[in-house]
Parts: structure tokens; C-alpha cells; sequence
């Protein structure tokens, strides 16, 4: 079994500072990874910035400065938002970096040399704000479908046989059903390779790949006049991260990428033009994209012009991290629309973890420092309800693969709350207060069974909410996860528990 695994965010485009869509692809990407290197992988986790295009150009001249400054300025406000959400990414590639340009201009060099690249006239519609075209019958209202609008361009442009590639997607997307998610995703994207509800051969258009009315991109290979269609240059990122075209370790090791996250408004370049691009490059394609939805405000659509931009840094300073993080996986399914309530974060942290699971924690383990002499009490002869509530905490392992597979972090969250609640109904059942006059030693067993229990949650938990987890996993003295084999760091009678704090304080709700 392969055990290396390739996480990537989409490169972040840097005309303005980070909001809520970036923290959450971002989050989707480090719980993944954090999740799959506890389970025994080898995990590459990329992120990065996206610093070309016209719309970069602009955003820099309204700035007064240069592009380059202005990249360079904007891209510490991303890696700024991987310090304060604790992101755990490997790499972090900008695409004005020397290693990028090389590979993207090699790479162009191999579209060119299989035949898939000519030069023409590029007339059509162009959305700046999107960096990309948009054909007569897309446009709503005389703008993108994503509502920027858009200008007629006419200008020299290289091209790239896109149209080629029609029958090869399609068959490549019937063979591989997992290779777009989720299924709605995976029906619009075949829809658009088709040309409509009617098969129509010859419907999916050649791309322009080039621009030569403005100078911020990567040249094109011998041609000073042109620089590269910044789409082309972004996607490269994923393989020149990985050293390429060099033959890396990295790259030996890491691609196919195994899962590519975006957000669906990206969801075309990925899940049509990247694949396009790397089959005629001969490389191999990612294992799977996945395509999020957006999130609205207080039911309102997320605008500059409303004033309702969510920035997930005031958001954590305001709410915390734990209940940042898990609200926005555990809110809303992963792949749908979500809507960002500030009432539903505090109602979600407080009912799930801190009345839930931080009330489990807190009182058991305030039971052993009281009654057990500050120590794991010994297991002892596990009664049938005991048992049940152990297996069942051991054997979700199996469930929750599945479900951080399918990127289904929500049920995720569920099934682990779930648990907790479960273990809520034994203590209450059990009575450990009352067995410490009548029976000690079964009140000692009571007590392993609910530590040992919350010890699991805790671990289960930790791709989310690591800050709050550690804390938990810290006063039981377990300096090390793993998910490989859950039951490998069960509990041992007699470990001295550290001080206890409280992992979930509860918010205060309005």
C-alpha cells in the first residue's frame, strides 16, 4: 500500500488580503494532512500564493508600487494566516519564484513540443477580476457567470489545443468517478466538457495561453512579446513545488497529487484544463479534486461593496481557534454552501465540545485526581457496558478513514461528538460517585474506562482542534498521537496525571 500522500491547497491569488474562503480550504487541507500523517503516512501539504496576471498588475498600480513589492507584501498576510489558524503545511510556493518559472516555462516547452500549442488571434470576453475568459453564451446580464464583469479583448494570443482533449476527459472522467467531488461537481463539469444536456463534439474551444497587452507573468519560452496565461502558470505550482522538472524524490515520491482541494468557483482550470495540460505533457493526473462551496454572512452573499467580508483572523481573536476551526468543518457539509452565524459558532463549541465533550473530560479526570491519588486507576474487570463503550470508541477508527476520504469532515465531527455523548450516558449510568462508598474497585474501573475513552476522543479530534486536544492529552501525560493502531498508547494504571485545566472554556452566548 502506497502510504505517501499529496495534499494541496490552491495557490491563493494576492490582490488583497486573506478572507474566510482561504482559512477554509486551508483548514480542509491541514485537518487531511494532520489526520493522514497520524494515521503512519509520508504527507506533502502545499499552499502558496498566486502572483501574476493582470489583475495583480492593477491591484499594484492602484497601490503605487510595483508588482513585485506589492506580492511580496501581500503574500506575508497568507503566511500570516498559516501562523495564527496553525497550519501545517511543507511547502509554501509563490509563483515568482525561480524554481516556478523554470517549471512553468519547461512545461510549456512540452506542450509545445507534443503539438498541443500554435499562435492565432484571441477575440472574446475576459473577466480581469476572474482571470479568465467567458464565452457570449455563459455571460448573465453582460457579466461572468461569477458576476465581475467583463471586456471584449482582441489581441495576438498562443493557444493551446484544448479542443483535442475532448474525448480523452470524457473518457477519463467515466473511468475514474471519484476523480471530481462532490457528485453535483462532477455533473457540471462533464456538462461543460459535452458543450450541454446533448453530447455536441467540438464544443469544448481551444484556450488562450497567452497575453501579450501586459508584462507581470512568466515569459513565454522564446517569445518576449507574450507572457503566460496566468492559469497556466498557477497550475504548474503542484509539480514545480515537487522539483520539477528535475526528477526529485519529491516528485518521485509525491505525484500523482492525491488530492487537490479548491473552491468551486476554480473548479473548471482544475478538473478540466489541468488534466487537459498534463495529458498533453504525458504526466500522470491527480487522484482527486474536490470542490467546496462558499460561505455567505449572516444569510447575506459575502461582498466588498456590503462591507461584510469575514476575516478569520478577527474571528479567532475574537471566538478562539478550537472554536473557529471546528465550527467551520463542523457547520456545514464540505462540498455545500455555508453560512457563517455568529450565534451557530458559539451554540455549536459550546453544545459539542465545551458541555460535551470538556464536561466528560473535566469531570472524570477531576475524579481521578481526587479519588485515585492523582493517577490512572487500574482497569480492573470490565463489565459489558464498559467493554461496548471501549470497542466502540477503538473500532470508529475504521468509520472516520472513511469519512476524512470522502473529505466528510462534518459527520466526521459528528460520529466523534457522538461518541463522547455516548461516554456522557456510561458515567452518568455507572454513577462513579456513588460506587466510591459502595464499590472503590469498580468506581476505579468506571474511571479508566471514561479516561482511556476520552484519551481516544481527544485523539480523534486532534486533526481539528490540535490546541485543545494537546491540552487534554497533555494532563493524561500522552506526549504523542497515532491513529495507525489507536489502542497502541492505551492508558497505563499508575501514570501521574498533570495539572488539570480546562481545554473548553464556554463562550459566552448572547
Amino acid at each position: 500500500m502506497n502510504k505517501n500522500f499529496y495534499v494541496t491547497s490552491p495557490i491563493y491569488y494576492v490582490n488583497d488580503k486573506p478572507h474566510i474562503g482561504h482559512a477554509y480550504t486551508s483548514l480542509a487541507c491541514d485537518i487531511m494532512a494532520r489526520f493522514k500523517k497520524l494515521d503512519g503516512y509520508q504527507v506533502r501539504f502545499l499552499t502558496g500564493t498566486d502572483e501574476h496576471g493582470q489583475k495583480v498588475e492593477k491591484s499594484a498600480i492602484k497601490a503605487g508600487t510595483d508588482p513585485q513589492s506589492f506580492t511580496d507584501e501581500v503574500s506575508k498576510s497568507f503566511r500570516g494566516l498559516i501562523e495564527t489558524m496553525n497550519y501545517t503545511p511543507d511547502d509554501f510556493i509563490r509563483t515568482t519564484e525561480a524554481r516556478h518559472k523554470k517549471a512553468a516555462q519547461y512545461f510549456w516547452q512540452k506542450l509545445e513540443q507534443n503539438g498541443y500549442i500554435y499562435k492565432d488571434k484571441y477575440a472574446g470576453w475576459y473577466a480581469v477580476r476572474d482571470e479568465a475568459y467567458y464565452a457570449e453564451n455563459e455571460l448573465i446580464d453582460g457579466k461572468a457567470p461569477t458576476g465581475a464583469e467583463v471586456e471584449w479583448t482582441e489581441e495576438e494570443s498562443y493557444f493551446f489545443k484544448l479542443s483535442a482533449f475532448q474525448d480523452r476527459l470524457l473518457e477519463f472522467y467515466e473511468q475514474n468517478p471519484e476523480f471530481i467531488a462532490p457528485q453535483t461537481r462532477r455533473n457540471e463539469v462533464i456538462s461543460f466538457v459535452r458543450g450541454g444536456k446533448e453530447y455536441q463534439a467540438g464544443a469544448l474551444k481551444d484556450l488562450s495561453i497567452s497575453r501579450n497587452s501586459f508584462s507581470w507573468g512568466v515569459q513565454v519560452p522564446n517569445d518576449e512579446s507574450h507572457v503566460m496565461y496566468v492559469w497556466l502558470d498557477a497550475l504548474t505550482n503542484y509539480l514545480s513545488a515537487l522539483g520539477y522538472p528535475d526528477k526529485t524524490d519529491l516528485l518521485e515520491n509525491f505525484w500523482p497529487a492525491d488530492l487537490h482541494l479548491v473552491g468551486k468557483d476554480i473548479l473548471r482550470f482544475h478538473a478540466v484544463y489541468w488534466p487537459a495540460f498534463l495529458m498533453a505533457a504525458d504526466l500522470a493526473l491527480p487522484k482527486k479534486i474536490f470542490a467546496h462551496g462558499w460561505w455567505t454572512n449572516e444569510g447575506q452573499k459575502i461582498s466588498k461593496s456590503l462591507g461584510n467580508v469575514i476575516d478569520p483572523l478577527q474571528l479567532v481573536e475574537e471566538y478562539g481557534l478550537d472554536a473557529v476551526r471546528y465550527f467551520l468543518m463542523r457547520q456545514v457539509q464540505f462540498g455545500s454552501d455555508g453560512n457563517y452565524e455568529a450565534a451557530s459558532l458559539l451554540r455549536l463549541y459550546n453544545s459539542d465540545l465545551a458541555n460535551n465533550f470538556g464536561n466528560l473530560a473535566q469531570r472524570s479526570l477531576s475524579m481521578i485526581k481526587k479519588n485515585c491519588n492523582n493517577q490512572i486507576p487500574a482497569a480492573g474487570k470490565l463489565d459489558e457496558s464498559g467493554q461496548n463503550l471501549l470497542d466502540t470508541a477503538y473500532q470508529l477508527i475504521t468509520k472516520l478513514r472513511t469519512l476524512i476520504d470522502a473529505q466528510d469532515f462534518s459527520n466526521y465531527l459528528s460520529e466523534v461528538i457522538k461518541l463522547s455523548a455516548l461516554a456522557n450516558e456510561y458515567i452518568d449510568s455507572a454513577a462513579p460517585w456513588t460506587l466510591k462508598k459502595t464499590d472503590p474497585a469498580q468506581m476505579q474501573t468506571v474511571l479508566y474506562v471514561i479516561a482511556e475513552t476520552v484519551r481516544v476522543i481527544a485523539s480523534y479530534l486532534t486533526p481539528v482542534i490540535p490546541d485543545a486536544t494537546s491540552k487534554i492529552l497533555n494532563i493524561l501525560n500522552i506526549k504523542e498521537v497515532s491513529l495507525t493502531d489507536i489502542t497502541a498508547q492505551k492508558l497505563t494504571a499508575g501514570t501521574e496525571l498533570n495539572e488539570l485545566v480546562i481545554a473548553f472554556p464556554k463562550l459566552e452566548e448572547n
